[in-house]
């Protein structure tokens, strides 16, 4: 209970700094939305995007799920969230800025790499993390022998990269991008070194952003 209190009192302070005295910092927001970026990111609960980025209310349109990985576009049944995420930020609110954003450390890559089975699983990590596993399987081919965490920290950059190329199987983002309304960007986050990188397409690596 002791979380649970602290959330309460959290929100009781957010409540006095946006909507207390002086009038409501939620005036412009009450009734839309327009955020110019969306974010997808890790479940993470170290990996917060819009404390990452500094981002206030309304200035980031954010998907969270494990691993923060992107399906290929796909018509068959299921619940696509992060593909109606995607289609209602793009179609809808018309974001400019597609952030894939991974992490140091991350959960969904250890159970990729692990294999994640046992008493406590009932599958669904395995199927949501197979779409990583091609990332996995080129890392271990052109890593072999490497340590476990080069090799880990290798595929947490690379699922980065497959989720941006499984972003172009969505036919309304590549309609947005042609005419130059939609960019793509893959960052990796290093909670180790407190580090922010963004890949490079020109020199195919990940780059601190503080010295692009």
């Amino acid at each position: 209970m002791k979380d649970i209190e602290r959330f309460i009192a959290g929100f009781r302070a957010f409540r006095e700094d946006y909507f207390g005295a002086g009038g409501s910092r939620f005036d412009a927001l009450k009734n839309s939305q327009r955020p110019r970026t969306m974010i997808i990111g890790c479940s993470d609960s170290r990996v917060d995007p819009a404390m990452l980025t500094g981002a206030g209310p309304g200035d980031i349109f954010i998907v969270r799920n494990v691993a923060n990985l992107v399906p290929p576009c796909e018509d068959g049944g299921g619940h696509h969230g992060v593909s109606a995420a995607l289609e209602f930020a793009v179609c809808q609110l018309e974001v400019e800025h597609i952030v894939v954003l991974g992490h140091s450390g991350c959960g969904g890559i250890n159970a990729l790499m692990a294999g994640a089975r046992g008493e406590n699983y009932m599958g669904f990590l395995t199927k949501w993390m197979d779409i990583a596993s091609a990332a996995r399987d080129l890392v271990l081919s052109d890593l072999p022998g490497k340590s476990p965490e080069l090799q880990r920290r290798a595929v947490e950059m690379a699922s980065i990269l497959l989720s941006l190329e499984n972003l172009h199987t969505f036919p309304f983002i590549t309609a947005k991008m042609a005419v130059g309304r939609l960019s793509l960007h893959g960052w990796y986050f290093d909670l180790h070194a407190g580090e922010l990188l963004e890949y490079h397409a020109p020199s195919s690596v990940f780059e601190r952003i503080d010295q692009r």
